[in-house]
């Protein structure tokens, strides 16, 4: 049996904002908590919704109090603004950061037996749907608007926590390429490679079936052709990332990830690097290691990133032929090819212990050990 879980509504292409206070007057709410990340409040970015809210006369209140890798503290500020607000819907505009704050801040007001952030970790058994949320996506990368996961990190205790839970899915998507217009080269970098991660881990995962598989490698394919462009800021190779992404994540929502994901979340726990940058140095070293795992599916993976002559080539051939063609694309959009200026050696027992207890290792097509995952995380130093 296999299950998929996807957005109500999504609206796609630029300009649909519009759509917003349509689908807000057609589900009877009265009132939206606005939840965005400081920088897109202070950079106009989401003035573009609040000043669509404004023209059709829908009351909101914003809460911007989210750090880029959100906080326990940032979701328990949010949900005491939430109850003071008198809200009944949210609509959750940024990357992953504000779409994570927002899920947890809608899972709790709706099962306040879980106030207590912590409790939410892995798959938390909620009763109820949350808040409904209405996402609109900056950043064409996180896929957040049409996945039911989430993440929030634990500055105590130094670990990012992975939640997963059905509850939480956006009834609507709102993806506008326009919303992502304003994002720097780098963050359209980190971002479309943190898609790619997406698509690829989620492919060659232990849940993997045909339903998946077929978004998962068109996900690739569109990715491939469009980031270079998007980061030149080709309106095309924006509009195309835009789809690109959250195509990936109407698949690994449903199958889950694999290591790079694991190892990503302990290094954005530790240093706070950037979640696409972390997954962007690892993903061509994690995708070598798990190659004996996978079969035939690196040949797709290489035909999806435009690579020629896959058909001729060996198994040996084919899989270093992904590996590479993920390797020069992340070369050639800038992104860091070692961990040399992120990581302390002396870190790494520690990096690699949050690895292996990270919610996203399980499904990794190759069962590793706490060894393995020092050793990779050497090899990139």
């Amino acid at each position: 049996m296999a299950r998929i879980v996807l957005n109500e509504t999504s609206y796609h292409g630029a300009g649909c904002i519009s759509e917003i206070p349509g689908e807000i007057a057609r589900r009877g709410f009265k009132k939206a908590f606005v939840c965005s990340d400081p920088d897109l409040v202070k950079f106009g970015v989401s003035k573009k919704v609040t000043d669509v809210l404004e023209k059709a006369g829908v009351p909101y209140t914003l809460y911007s109090e989210i750090k880029p890798n959100p906080t326990i503290e940032n979701v328990q500020t949010g949900v005491a603004a939430f109850k003071a607000s008198g809200a009944d819907c949210i609509v959750a505009i940024g990357g992953g950061s504000s779409m994570d704050t927002a899920k947890a801040i809608g899972i709790i007001i709706a099962n306040p037996e879980f106030a207590d952030v912590r409790s939410l970790e892995g798959v938390a058994p909620t009763k109820n749907p949350c808040v409904p949320i209405i996402a609109v996506p900056t950043t064409a990368g996180t896929a957040a608007e049409v996945t039911i996961n989430y993440v929030i990190t634990d500055v105590e205790k130094k670990r990012k926590f992975v939640c997963v839970d059905v509850h939480d899915i956006p009834v609507v998507a709102v993806v506008d390429s326009d919303m992502m217009s304003s994002m720097p080269k780098g963050l359209t970098a980190a971002t479309g490679m943190d898609a790619l991660t997406h698509a690829i881990e989620g492919y060659i995962t232990k849940g993997a079936w045909e339903m998946t598989d077929m978004f998962h490698l068109k996900a690739i394919e569109i990715i491939a052709r469009s980031l270079r462009g998007a980061v030149a800021g080709t309106k095309e190779g924006r509009e195309d990332m835009a789809l690109g992404q959250y195509v990936a994540g109407m698949g690994f929502s449903n199958v889950g990830l694999g290591i790079v994901h694991s190892m990503a979340h302990a290094l954005g726990a530790v240093y706070d690097t950037p979640h696409g940058v972390a997954n962007a140095i690892l993903l061509p070293t994690v995708m070598a290691y798990n190659a004996e795992a996978t079969g035939e599916k690196y040949r797709e993976i290489a035909k999806a990133m435009g690579v020629k002559g896959v058909e001729k080539m060996s198994q040996a051939e084919y899989r270093k032929a992904a590996c590479d063609a993920v390797a020069q694309l992340s070369k050639d959009v800038g992104i860091p090819q070692d961990l040399k200026n992120i990581v302390k050696a002396e870190d790494i027992p520690f990096l690699a212990q949050s690895a292996m207890d990270d919610a996203c290792r399980p499904g990794n097509p190759k069962d590793p050990t706490l060894q393995d995952i020092i050793d990779l995380y050497k090899s990139l130093l």
